[in-house]
């Protein structure tokens, strides 16, 4: 039973892992509230690097208020490729610089754009659930593969298989609860 133990830990932590993946992915999506994670998606061409980077290495992002992200590069030269890449980077937003700081006004969304945003939402949530279930496959494959191997009991295996569905559920319940309430957020706002 020890080893089934092992395995189940080690299939939490896979199914985890899909859940931050989620939780990433869900950061992303503009509900019409600005976030500062909004914008961790963004990648920079600086010219003067000679290089693409993450906007997160070039400036830190805040929002004083629902409406505003304000940009602050710690470097000036790269203002206007900072303005550059999130104006190009397919988010909807319109920056502007005034060669100190970038603000970045967050648009309210239309009702068919939260519509989309809902479509999107779903289908990142499908994804996890699909991730979560490829998890419980490959470990019920493991543990029919242990009783095969007379390394675990057939009772073993039923209590395995049945622990396994149980954590199943719970993260695609976890995975619901995440949908849901980030629709409600592009709904409500």
């Amino acid at each position: 039973m020890m080893m089934v133990d092992e395995y189940v830990s080690a299939m939490t932590d896979d199914m985890k892992k899909a859940l931050e993946s989620l939780k990433q992915a869900l950061s992303t999506v503009r509900t019409g509230r600005a976030s500062p994670a909004l914008l961790n998606s963004v990648q920079v061409n600086v010219s003067s690097y000679g290089a693409t980077m993450p906007i997160t290495q070039l400036a830190t992002i805040t929002a004083p208020d629902a409406r505003l992200l304000v940009v602050q590069a710690w470097d000036k030269s790269t203002l206007s490729d900072i303005e550059k890449a999130i104006g190009s980077a397919g988010l909807g937003l319109n920056p502007s610089s005034d060669g100190q700081v970038i603000r970045v006004p967050i648009p309210a969304l239309t009702g068919e754009r939260r519509k989309q945003l809902t479509k999107n939402v779903r289908d990142f949530g499908e994804d996890a659930k699909i991730r979560v279930r490829g998890v419980r496959r490959e470990y019920n494959d493991l543990f029919k593969e242990s009783e095969k191997e007379k390394d675990i009991s057939e009772d073993d295996l039923k209590r395995a298989l049945a622990k396994v569905q149980t954590i199943t559920d719970e993260y695609v319940g976890l995975i619901d609860g995440m949908i849901g309430a980030k629709e409600k957020e592009i709904l409500e706002v």
